[in-house]
């Protein structure tokens, strides 16, 4: 029967506690038992002068029963040290679950549900006279909240069944022998079962293979690495490593596979990632040996089989490639790889595509999740790997390159090209086909949305180098302030695409046949994210504002942009419709901020406050002319989005109003008279504006035609500029009335004339 959140919430856990005290008791006498057999009742035998039948029965009497009086200290041991485990995990999830159900449910107004099979649904009880309606994030947070308490109960019913096969295994079911399997700690019978089941190969069953995943997922974050380390070296090495992962793929995404077994198997994919990114972390107490990566490297290149009289072999690189997309990795682990990867891309794009089986489909190849390709290519994998580990894709995009051979070992001299951001932008780099389309080659937009799944990883990739986070890491998660090489790459990236915008170009069968889709077009999502992330560098840009001003703060390191680069990138980016929301979104609650360090925060300058409020609402403004612009210009002469797109992009992008927000939490949290919400209240509040201002900023195509693209973007400029003014005055009660409408019109003003700069700025700039 599955676990439930009342049978969690409920057990009385002391009685546990007291068994564990009650077996340490027994541990602790039976060690002076087995002590005393050894050292006086056997070693008083073995020294004996024995004779006749005693010379043989009770000398092995004796020798046997003190063994299995050491033995009975050693099932005694492993009994204790697996129930103490497992006490002191389960009296954790129950804290946790107790937190979820009674606090954090009870704050958001929904009740948990057990609906079995260990599982539970939250949901909002209907109140009379309520509507039932829900924002968005209220929804988010059910949902969210949901998934943290079946994740909890999950991990429960794990550790619960592994006592009880520890404990089975312990006792071996035999009254009249001690000594069967012994266990230090509950994590060794963990690792045990995990490595008995890996054994099976694909002759796992569908459970045997969902336990082996349960048994991974919530033992291959542990801190020290011990589980994850024993479980990689228990499955024998590198090459049987990728040899198990290759058979499971391969077993698990054929055209005769379940859909049952699928999910089990792209499961298997993200924690055997996960637990091979905690086996490889140096810093860890535990952790594989350093040759695991020149090991890898050199199995990169050769084929690896695991059956016998195998035709087809993959490479190891296409193989561990489907691990590696999951996990944050290591540098030192991590970056050679990247780089011996992409040198034997650059020198060979079809080195490792050449390798797939001709004439057989090919649905998931060893990337079972399917997501940006089959896997067969490494380089998609790699950078998609770099997207999850920001240290290492900072020192591969930032740090000198280093050369390999075909055989993963260091090459003297360097590699050919200064940098990775140099070889990617490339125009002669070559972006392979890989995809898990049918009928790809002739198809030819299923072919050009393949080759956009490098260019995507490049973007996540990029992302996690100048940010410090994950791609995709968590919306609430905190901002990390931007060090000096970071900074550094984001000019680089903003000059490279600012004077070469047509690398990042999308014309989907627009007006402009002299243009052609650019290379890199799929990664402008990404370089939108990343700008949401520096906005203040890229306002601090649009007037040139100089470097010591505090005006319009940097967070951490300036980038120091080049204005002459900036209105082309984000002119070019922002024809993305998730680009240009997150650079809007995080424009606006930017802006939001400043404002209200003018009007509420201290100055010595002497300058009116109608000016500065006007000055601060300026470059956001400029900036919004400038995606107002490029919407109209990927709606009506791209042809690559529509009204539609751009506005159900916005709501994904909220996260940028919390990340910018919080960025400034220090000002915002003093001025935001919400008591123990600072940031929830602004936040809301600013998401609305945010809202409101993109679904404003339309154009028809005759306005298009007539050359007014922005004449609705910069009313909606105008609202936003006068919400940034109410916002900062929520706060402020010495300003009167008078004076608030002149801070209004002066920001209005502002903002009106900086919007059509920027439009201006974005239409001359695609003359150039």
């Amino acid at each position: 029967m599955a676990l439930t959140s009342t049978d969690l919430l409920e057990v009385d856990l002391g009685k546990l506690a007291a068994a564990v005290s009650d077996w340490k008791k027994a541990v602790d006498g039976l060690k002076k038992s087995a002590e005393n057999a050894r050292t006086q009742m056997q070693a008083k035998s073995d020294s004996a002068r024995w004779a006749g039948v005693n010379a043989t029965v009770t000398r092995e009497f004796i020798a046997k029963t003190a063994k299995e009086i050491t033995d009975l200290h050693a099932e005694a041991n492993s009994i204790y040290q697996v129930l103490e485990d497992g006490q002191t995990e389960l009296a954790s999830l129950q804290k946790q679950l107790k937190t979820a159900v009674e606090d954090d449910a009870a704050e958001l107004g929904v009740r948990v549900e057990d609906i079995g099979d260990g599982q539970v649904r939250c949901f909002f009880p209907h109140v009379r006279g309520d509507t039932d309606e829900r924002t968005q994030g209220q929804l988010d947070q059910k949902q969210a909240l949901e998934s943290r308490i079946n994740g909890i109960l999950a991990h429960a019913a794990e550790i619960d069944a592994s006592v009880a096969r520890a404990l089975g295994k312990s006792h071996g079911n035999d009254p009249y022998n001690a000594g069967h399997s012994t266990y230090e700690s509950l994590n060794d019978a963990e690792v045990e079962r995990a490595l008995e089941l890996a054994r099976k190969g694909d002759k796992m069953s569908d459970a045997e293979l969902h336990e082996l995943n349960r048994l991974l997922r919530f033992n291959s974050g542990e801190k020290d690495g011990e589980f994850a380390t024993e479980f990689y070296e228990g499955l024998g090495g590198p090459e049987k490593a990728l040899q198990f992962y290759a058979e499971m793929s391969i077993d698990g995404t054929g055209a005769d596979a379940a859909k049952t077994r699928l999910n089990e198997v792209q499961d298997l994919q993200k924690v055997m990632g996960y637990t091979l990114a905690n086996a490889t972390d140096p810093d860890h107490t535990h952790h594989l040996p350093d040759s695991w990566g020149p090991e890898f490297r050199r199995l990169g290149t050769q084929q690896i089989g695991w059956e016998r009289g195998q035709w087809n072999k993959p490479y190891g690189y296409q193989v561990l490639g489907g691990l590696l997309r999951y996990g944050n990795y290591d540098s030192r682990f991590l970056t050679p790889i990247a780089e011996h990867i992409t040198q034997l891309h650059k020198k060979d794009p079809y080195f490792f595509l050449s390798n797939k089986p001709a004439g057989n489909p090919d649905a998931y190849g060893f990337n079972p999740s399917g997501k940006l390709g089959t896997g067969n290519d490494p380089l998609n994998s790699v950078l998609e790997s770099l997207g999850h580990s920001p240290e290492a894709a900072e020192k591969f995009f930032t740090g000198t390159p280093t050369a390999y051979n075909e055989d993963g070992t260091v090459k003297k001299g360097d590699p050919g090209f200064g940098s990775y951001l140099d070889l990617f932008t490339d125009k002669d780099f070559e972006w392979t086909v890989d995809t898990n389309a049918a009928n790809v080659l002739a198809d030819e937009d299923k072919t050009k949305a393949a080759l956009t799944f490098g260019p995507e990883a490049l973007g996540h990739a990029l992302e996690a180098a100048t940010t410090g986070r994950p791609y995709d890491s968590d919306d609430a998660a905190d901002a990390i302030k931007h060090n000096e090489a970071q900074a550094h790459l984001v000019s680089d990236i903003v000059n490279k695409f600012g004077s070469d915008p047509e690398l990042i170009r999308h014309n989907e069968n627009g007006d402009l046949e002299d243009e052609e889709t650019g290379p890199l077009y799929g990664l402008r999502g990404s370089l939108g994210d990343i700008t949401a992330e520096y906005m203040g560098d890229f306002q601090r840009a649009m007037y040139d504002e100089d470097a010591s001003s505090d005006l319009f703060p940097t967070f951490g390191a300036p980038a120091d942009l080049d204005p002459n680069n900036v209105a082309r990138f984000l002119g070019e980016v922002g024809q993305d419709p998730d680009a240009y929301s997150a650079i809007t979104t995080a424009q606006q609650a930017y802006t939001s901020d400043v404002v209200d360090h003018v009007v509420n925060g201290s100055s010595h300058s002497t300058a009116s406050l109608d000016g500065r409020v006007g000055d601060a609402v300026a470059p956001g403004s400029a900036i919004a002319g400038i995606m107002s612009d490029a919407r109209a210009h990927a709606i009506y002469e791209y042809h690559t989005a529509s009204d539609t797109e751009f506005n159900e992009a916005a709501a994904e992008k909220q996260k940028w109003v919390n990340r910018i927000l919080g960025m400034g939490i220090e000002k915002v949290g003093e001025r935001v008279p919400i008591a123990g919400a600072p940031l929830e209240w602004a936040s809301e509040d600013i998401q609305e504006s945010v809202m409101k201002s993109i679904q404003q900023d339309t154009t028809s195509e005759a306005e298009a035609q007539a050359g007014q693209e922005y004449t609705n973007g910069r009313q909606a400029a105008l609202d936003s500029a006068r919400a940034a003014v109410d916002h900062a005055l929520v706060s402020n009660n010495a300003i009167d009335p008078d004076t608030a409408e002149d801070l209004r019109r002066a920001a209005r003003t502002s903002a009106g004339h900086s919007h059509s700069d920027g439009a201006q700025w974005k239409s001359e700039s695609n003359k150039h």
